[in-house]
């Protein structure tokens, strides 16, 4: 796994190693950040169940003005600093080991670009997308990995589902 473009371009990332653990792919990363590439600099961005914390990363490595990352593994917070300390990100991220739900719902933070890539078929992406609406700034942007044919909701608060992208087992949901 590696930062595909921008000022970290190339730097390999640690991932989680078990069954339990989906990094995306780089297929997958590399369509995702092609949708969104003119609408990521000097945004603030949400890396929601982070894992590797290589989304928002990448959004860094980007030109993205700041990122905040939250898992709730203390493994997975281990591995996304060592990540962020290994691309140079340390000063425009902020790393928290908590329920991702819960640390968003009691944040004062807006964003403008969020991640949300929880572990599949468990219902936390469903739980999550309503209070992560809710920290959203106007214009922002809400992006679902999800298996392919899990479906989601047309409209989460002032957000409706812009477009499906489909990549094999993936499908990326884009809300704005």
């Amino acid at each position: 796994m590696r930062v595909i473009t921008g000022s970290a371009r190339g730097r390999k990332l640690q991932t989680l190693e078990g069954r339990d653990v989906r990094p995306t792919t780089d297929k997958v990363k590399e369509a995702l950040f092609s949708i969104i590439q003119f609408e990521i600099e000097g945004r603030r961005v949400l890396d929601m169940f982070a894992g590797s914390g290589q989304l928002g990363i990448e959004a860094l490595s980007r030109g993205a003005k700041n990122a905040t990352f939250i898992d709730a593994s203390k493994r997975a917070v281990e591995i996304i600093k060592a990540n962020i300390k290994a691309t140079g990100f340390e000063n425009v991220a902020r790393v928290v080991n908590n329920d991702s739900v819960l640390e968003v719902k009691t944040s004062l933070e807006t964003y403008d670009l969020a991640f949300l890539d929880p572990p599949y078929s468990t219902g936390l992406i469903q739980k999550a997308l309503p209070v992560v609406a809710e920290s959203m700034a106007q214009g922002g942007i809400i992006i679902c990995e999800t298996p392919s044919g899990e479906e989601l909701p047309e409209n989460v608060g002032d957000f409706k589902l812009n477009k499906i992208y489909k990549y094999g087992k993936t499908w990326l949901q884009l809300y704005r």
